[in-house]
Order: C-alpha cells, then structure tokens, then sequence
C-alpha cells in the first residue's frame, strides 16, 4: 500500500510544524449508515476531482486464525481477486467440475500428508516439505493434479477482475491483510461508481475460488522471498513469537511454512461463510458522488448478499502480563543492531495517545535518540522508536544500529537511558508542542485527498472505530508532560520487555558486558 498523496501539503505542513499553537485538523464529515443485512457503508463526499477512493474492510485478520490453519486469512486477500461466477472464467460449469475434481483429488493427497507426517515423526523422514520424502502414492496424485491445473488454465481469463475496472480507468486496485483485518481498495472514474458496485458485490456474493492450491504455493513462495530469504526475516519472526505468549498475535500473517500447504479448500469456504459475511464488512467511499445515489446503489447491488447466518466470533484469548524480561540473541547477515519490545496498550485506549507522544519524543532526526545516540554519542548511525496499537493489544518498539566499533548492547542501553530520563523528568512545554503541532500537520495532511481519507477510515474501522479519524488529534493535543511520565514509569519496565540483539556471524562478543537493568 502505497501513496504520494501529501506532496501537495508539505509547504502548509511546514508551517504547521513549527506553529507555536497546536492547528487543529478539520473534520472529516463521515456519514455512516447501515444496510438491511448488516454492512455498514461510510460516505465522505468530495468534488475537488471528479474521482472516488472505494474500498472494503472485513475485520477478520490473522488473529482470526487457529493453529494449523494459520496463513489463511492472507490466502483470502489473494483468492478475492480469482473472479466471480461470470467474471475470470471462458466456461463456468467446465470450470466447476474441474474445482470439483480438484478437490476429490486433494483429499486423497491429504491421506497421504498424514502418513508422511507420521514418517517425521518417527525419524523416517527429516521434512514434510521435501519432494523426495513424498510416498509413490503422493506422486501419482500430484501428477493427477497437474494435470487438472493445466486442463483449467485454458479456460481460465487470468486477472479479468483487475483488467475490466483498469480498461474503464480505475488504477491503483490492490489489498492488504494484517492481524486485525483484510482490505481492498481502488480509484475509480466518477462516473464508474455503479461498476464498480457491481463488481465487489459480486466478487463477495458470487465468489469462485478458482486457482485454490495454486494460489495457495503463490502465497508459500511470498513467504519464502519475504521471510526466509531476508537477512532478518526468520529471527524477527521468532522473536515475535517470543514476545506474544497467549495472544494470537504470535504466529506471522502469511502463515506457518507448515500450516500454508494443509490449508483446505474446505477450511477455506468455512472460513469465508463465518468472516466475509456482510455484517462484519464496512464498505467506504471518499470522492465525487451523491450521497443519495451512493447510498442506492449500495443497496441496490449489496443487500442482495443474505446476512451470514452466525456472527463472527470475537477473539477471546487475551495477552497474560509477561513476568520476567526475554532477551533473543541472534548471529545473522545485517549489521549489528538491537530491537527492544515493551507491551502497552491497544488502539483507543486511553494510555495509547500519551505513547504516541512519548514515541515522538523519541523518534525522528530531531528526536532525543537520534541527538545522543546518533549525533552525540556517536553509538548509533541510526535509531527509532513508535507506540504501535492494534485492536487486541498493543507494544513499544525501540532500536537501533550500531556504529562500527560500538555494540548493540551500547544501543540498547542508551535507548534505557533515554527512557529513564523521561521517568524522572517532564517533558518541557516547547518540545512537547512540537511533537504536538508535528502531529497536527500530519492531521492536515490526511485531508489533501480522497486516498488517504480512504486508507485512514480502512485503518481505523478495522481495528475498532472509524472516528478515531477525528478524535485522536484533540486526544493527542490534550496529552500533558505529566501524561508522558506516567505511561514511561507504568510501561517502561524491565520485566515487561522483550530484546534481541543481532550481530554478525564470528564477530566478537562485547568485552564488557553492559548493564541493561533499567
């Protein structure tokens, strides 16, 4: 997700940043309502140009999950853009039986993961994902398979749902999943709105997912360029593990390496029916349309998609309080550096504003670690620091990369020092509004077009409420010095913390070990 939106804002942001009273940013005139099987639609109308930002937001991400099935609420982001019943297809009902066929075979391959599971566990096989430890049987069914694949990509139209809305001017279509939820989103020509209705209503009313265990090792190869191929990947993916106990924040969103290949297409329909039905998805438009018109053809073209049966169940398995600190040493490809974790606190919670703030203390080149530890000190080339809230819960990051010559372990205690002095004293009035006009530009920002409104109400919406768009700046405005001690002295503990170091393969240890018990 990407965009160049705020370009046009930076001169007034300029000014707002170093505006000695806070600015605070317009509302966004968010009008919501909700249609009869339970989807909410939000509507902002704005006629600066004759374009519309549409999306879609289902709360489901991979906190969603279980274990064994981790990965699919990211499967879904790719299996929506397979087509309809009419849409991605040259012959549908060759096309059913094919799936049909399909899935009559993978189940008998299912059979035979199950018995190559039990070899890994007696030893016989060292890797359930190795060709040569498939059985015969295996094979044979995997040759059966292929050639179903083959026979369904000829009549397959490969992209169709991207390629009708791009020939009619829209740009910019993609989506993302995350822990807390999956979203879709395109511009489209104003006067393609009702196209473009029609469109997501029938990819979400009369979904085919097509392409299923193909998709599925697409999805296997993105986590394998993106995680087990990076220098870092594979240790920041256990040191989240590590640092989430009981929450199911714990696994990565792309999925376990094991749990992506077991994933049914049964598991997948099942999966569907509970998190994609309408009363857990919010539809949102932001551009140039009638509120009136807007809200009819949502109606006209949404409320054909029955409400689901059950409501999504609500995630109830909470994060324990974590008693004693976790440190992860790792020797890995990339420069020596350290990343520090602190629980906190979720999106909307009281506390979570202050943590922004303190964050912002932190952070930036005109920050407090990148003027010690960067430009003072000398330990660091480079530091950060950010409050992150999600909807079940939320952490602190901090850290930074050592200088050569210096260690992590020099990073990691500048970054306690830093914090300590936070506890003890406040934050003075200047550097406080500062970092507070600082966000008041980026409120601004926000508004420039209807593309960040969209992503801002997507964000926002699915980790729990839409209009956070207009209160958390007056909450962030209101934020006291006094604030910003507390949440140090209540967060910033020793045994609420998670760290790891990394440094190179045979590099040498720190010759003094640095005292970290802040």
């Amino acid at each position: 997700m990407s965009s160049n939106a705020f370009r046009s804002a930076l001169r007034i942001a300029a000014v707002l940043a170093i505006a000695t009273v806070p600015v605070m940013a317009q509302k966004v005139p968010v009008i919501e309502t909700e249609l009869a099987n339970g989807m909410r639609l939000l509507m902002v109308e704005r006629h600066d140009e004759p374009t519309i930002a549409g999306g879609w937001v289902a709360h489901v991400g991979s906190a969603n999950e279980r274990p064994g099935m981790t990965g699919i609420a990211h499967l879904f982001e790719h299996m929506m853009f397979k087509g309809t019943k009419t849409i991605g297809t040259k012959d549908y009902r060759r096309d059913l039986e094919i799936i049909h066929e399909q899935e009559r075979v993978r189940d008998l391959m299912r059979r035979e993961e199950a018995k190559m599971r039990e070899m890994v566990r007696r030893g016989e096989i060292d890797d359930l994902l190795k060709p040569e430890n498939k059985t015969e049987r295996y094979r044979e069914l995997e040759k059966e398979f292929n050639r179903l694949i083959e026979e369904q990509r000829k009549i397959l139209v490969k992209n169709e749902f991207d390629q009708i809305l791009r020939a009619q001017g829209a740009s910019g279509m993609n989506a993302f999943t995350s822990e807390d939820m999956t979203a879709y989103f395109v511009n489209v020509p104003a006067n393609k709105l009702e196209l473009w209705m029609w469109m997501e209503s029938e990819r979400l009313a009369n979904p085919v997912f097509r392409e299923f265990y193909a998709e599925r090792d697409v999805v296997f190869e993105e986590r394998r360029m993106r995680t087990e191929s990076t220098p870092l990947g594979r240790f920041q993916e256990q040191f989240n593990a590590m640092f989430w106990e009981s929450l199911p924040y714990s696994w990565p969103v792309v999925g376990w390496p094991s749990a992506i290949p077991a994933i049914s297409k049964a598991q997948a329909d099942e999966f569907y029916a509970t998190y994609y039905s309408p009363q857990n998805i919010t539809l949102i438009l932001v551009g140039d349309f009638q509120r009136a018109e807007a809200e009819r053809l949502a109606r006209k073209y949404f409320e054909r998609i029955p409400r689901g049966t059950n409501d999504p169940p609500d995630v109830v398995t909470m994060e324990i309080r974590q008693a004693a600190e976790k440190r992860m040493y790792a020797e890995a490809e990339a420069n020596p550096q350290v990343d520090i974790l602190w629980h906190t606190v979720p999106f909307g919670h009281k506390d979570s504003y202050a943590l922004e703030i303190l964050g912002q203390v932190l952070a930036t080149r005109t920050g407090r670690l990148y003027k010690d530890l960067v430009l003072g000190r000398s330990v660091a080339t480079d530091v950060y620091a950010e409050q992150v809230s999600q909807k079940w819960a939320g952490y602190f990051t901090a850290g930074g990369e050592a200088r050569e010559g210096r260690t992590p372990e020099e990073v990691e205690q500048g970054i306690y020092e830093n914090i300590e002095r936070l506890k003890q004293e406040d934050v003075p009035a200047e550097e406080l509004q500062k970092v507070k006009n600082n966000f008041a530009a980026s409120e601004y920002r926000r508004l420039t077009s209807n593309t960040p409104i969209l992503f801002s109400l997507i964000l926002n919406d699915g980790m729990g409420d839409w209009r956070e768009i207009n209160e958390a700046g007056p909450k962030i405005q209101a934020v006291t010095a006094a604030d910003v001690k507390r949440v140090a002295n209540t967060y910033f503990t020793k045994e609420n913390r998670a760290v790891a170091i990394y440094t190179r393969k045979g590099s040498e240890p720190a010759a003094t070990p640095v005292p970290v018990s802040h």
